[in-house]
């Protein structure tokens, strides 16, 4: 057989193939020391090892085979797959809201290329009308790439310009702002376009997805339609974040900006509001606020932007033992503002109080967080806390430590008098401080405790 039907796979793997007469994109039945495998055989990333044969099994999962476990291969049929996302003009609808899509990086919605093994995007109207054709009865949906980057090489850059490109389309009349964005710092961009961009008319929405398209357990065509409708049907004017809500599929949740982070590497309920409850639940039935206070979206066409921010900001992480030259060498390199995540309510060891001194004589902002992410820095309870204090360390309340960080840079883009940046600091916005935490914000439930598994058994669906 030709080359051209075991592509990308090499040495024992391919042996293998062709000893059997199997090809990629062949249906196969193997039978192996472990068990026997049902499934198409898929093609191999040309950087890939030669030791597995990879297939995708009946239920939509990708498998890979050892082939010194393999004992008997049979091709059974054979179909090649189209991963392309098949593309359709976006319909126009009289009534719905205009929405516009902007894009990041983020793969909300994409196909896999089995050669390369990298996920390509589908961003134009007529992709997303073609992976996700229920947005049509949404909205009105147009789209804008920005930014061509991966989550972690977001920052003060994207974020301004960001800023004043949502800024221009809410002025030209859009009815609604989505996102995409990649998940590992979209709290970042959420927090940091919620000081940027205030009092605006209309929702911005920030949205990606855990898992790609083109797995089974994708949480991407749901999150995009729960954010285009958030963006085009919602009362709530604000920065959030939409992402997926509970395991069952029912609903996503609205996160403000400054209260949510991402709390698991995979999960796809990985964003929690922290220190507070949710803003709103989304489903195709509606928005359903949870929070009785919040911006209410308006007619006119006024926003205030302010793309402002200082680079040289940084969070450090207290831990035991930590050494003062890491403060010493932030001062020494010129760093305007840290941000502390101290230990308990907000402390760190004694050995780094010359070094807080000196950044505090250097006109150095620094600020105080707590690892704990709930409760409050509380610096007057103990010595420890009222020692830094006098040192300078400000204590910055219940503010998550990145949104701490993100509204220093922002605060100190705007001016280097430190009276008016602890002003900034310190002056709630868009709930960053709250006066206290609800009584039903903080539930952590404990898996294996008896208790939690009679009210997990009772209630899960």
């Amino acid at each position: 057989m030709s080359e051209d039907f075991f592509q990308g796979y090499k040495g024992e793997a391919l042996k293998l193939l062709k000893k059997f007469n199997v090809r990629v994109w062949g249906q196969a039945t193997i039978e192996t020391s472990r068990g026997n495998f049902v499934g198409t055989v898929l093609p191999r990333s040309e950087n890939d090892d030669e030791k597995h044969i990879v297939l995708k099994i009946p239920t939509g999962y990708n498998v890979g085979i050892d082939v010194a476990n393999v004992i008997s291969m049979k091709e059974t049929g054979y179909k090649k797959a189209n991963y392309k996302i098949p593309e359709k003009e976006f319909p126009y609808t009289e009534g719905l809201p205009s929405v516009k899509l902007i894009g990041t990086g983020g793969t909300i919605a994409s196909r896999l290329d089995y050669r390369t093994g990298a996920v390509i995007p589908a961003f134009s109207p007529g992709e997303l009308y073609g992976a996700v054709p229920e947005l049509a009865d949404i909205c009105n949906l147009t789209t804008e790439k920005v930014f061509a980057v991966f989550s972690e090489n977001m920052g003060p850059e994207q974020y301004k310009q960001l800023a004043v490109a949502i800024g221009k389309e809410i002025e030209n009349g859009i009815e609604g702002i989505v996102i995409g964005h990649g998940t590992d710092t979209l709290h970042h961009t959420a927090a940091a376009l919620t000081y940027m961009i205030q009092d605006s008319p209309v929702p911005i929405v920030l949205v990606g997805s855990q898992r790609s398209s083109d797995r089974p357990s994708s949480d991407a065509a749901l999150n995009l339609m729960h954010a285009c409708y958030t963006a085009g049907h919602s009362d709530i004017a604000e920065v959030m974040v939409c992402m997926f809500g509970p395991t069952s599929d029912e609903y996503g949740l609205l996160h403000r900006g400054t209260r949510v982070r991402k709390m698991h590497s995979s999960y796809r309920s990985t964003f929690r509001t922290l220190g507070d409850i949710p803003l709103a639940r989304v489903s195709r039935d509606g928005v359903i606020p949870i929070k009785k206070e919040y911006n209410s979206r308006r007619k006119d066409r006024k926003v205030t932007i302010k793309p402002y921010f200082e680079e040289k900001v940084a969070i450090i992480y207290y831990y035991p033992n930590m050494m003062p030259d890491i403060v010493d060498s932030l001062v020494d390199n010129g760093y305007k503002g840290i941000v502390i995540a101290g230990t308990g309510l907000g402390h760190v060891n004694k050995p780094l109080y010359p070094a807080l001194k000196r950044a505090s004589d250097k006109g150095v902002a620094v600020y105080m967080t707590v690892q704990t992410l709930w409760g409050y820095v509380q610096m007057f309870v103990y010595e420890t806390g009222r020692e830094m204090m006098a040192l300078g360390v400000i204590p910055a309340e219940n503010m998550l430590p990145e949104v701490a960080w993100v509204k220093l840079g922002w605060a100190l883009g705007q001016t280097s008098d430190l009276e008016e940046v602890k002003n900034i600091m310190l002056t709630p916005i868009n709930d960053d401080i709250t006066r206290r935490e609800p009584y039903n914000g903080y539930l952590v439930y404990q898996g294996g405790l008896p208790e939690v598994e009679k009210f997990i058994r009772e209630f899960r669906k």
